[in-house]
């Protein structure tokens, strides 16, 4: 089932995010740059700082308890130039994170979690919906693509910014 998060998820939500983030990372990255990312990064007070911004919204796949992915959108204009320059479409919303557990993979949930997300952004009264993607990411590139989301960029990170009309 694909939900809200609530606060009580910010807990299951960072074992969550560190298990899934090194899925998207590009080839080449250090494990012990990824691995000092997700410590940095994926903190419980971070996830209950997202879970209390009115700015965001966390949607995630239930399945009996289990938190087996989850998504974030940020409902704010974006301060990145690189971004502001290749987004067509305002207001605008990022998909800021879009993860699902790699033994998930291929079962349909990254998409119901990405309908969702979309139909959130749409309810939410968002023109476009855009992300930044690894060019090397080979797999998300693909299911970004099939979901709509067209590259209308790059930033300096070697990410693609993808924008999807609303």
């Amino acid at each position: 089932m694909i939900r809200t998060a609530r606060p009580e998820d910010a807990a299951a939500l960072v074992p969550l995010a560190a298990a899934t983030f090194p899925l998207a990372c590009p080839p080449d990255a250090l494990p012990e740059a990824v691995q000092d990312f997700i410590n940095r990064t994926f903190r419980l007070e971070h996830f209950e700082a997202y879970l209390a911004d009115p700015d965001r919204l966390l949607l995630v796949a239930d399945r009996d308890g289990v938190l087996e992915g989850y998504t974030m959108l940020v409902f704010r204009e974006p301060s990145d130039p690189d971004v502001v320059g290749a987004i067509t479409r305002h207001p605008s919303a990022e998909l800021s994170k879009c993860y699902v557990l790699a033994t998930a993979h291929g079962t349909g949930l990254a998409g119901d979690l990405m309908l969702a997300s979309i139909a959130a952004a749409r309810d939410r009264g968002a023109a476009g919906l855009w992300l930044g993607v690894n060019n090397e990411n080979a797999k998300a590139n693909r299911f970004y693509e099939k979901h709509g989301f067209a590259i209308v960029g790059q930033r300096w990170e070697d990410d693609f910014v993808r924008e999807l009309v609303l």
